[in-house]
């Protein structure tokens, strides 16, 4: 029988559905998760967020464009 943590948790999502869920191009999620921290997790050779981590991370600013210096 499952925990009920378990029947509610949170689940994984691909990077499909995170450039789905931001409206972003599937490329710009791979240069946020290298170049950015974008939070990710390596599932075998393929990556899973959570989107409330994806969220949060773009809550902080993680996804705003870098300043350029005059």
């Amino acid at each position: 029988m499952a925990s009920a943590d378990a029947l509610t948790a949170e689940p994984w999502v691909s990077v499909e559905q995170v450039a789905q869920h931001l409206g972003v191009a599937k490329d710009t999620v791979y240069r946020w998760r290298e170049h950015r921290g974008l939070p990710a997790h390596r599932v075998g050779r393929l990556w899973k967020f959570k989107l409330s981590e994806v969220d949060e991370w773009v809550r902080l600013g993680g996804a705003d464009e870098p300043k350029h210096q005059d």
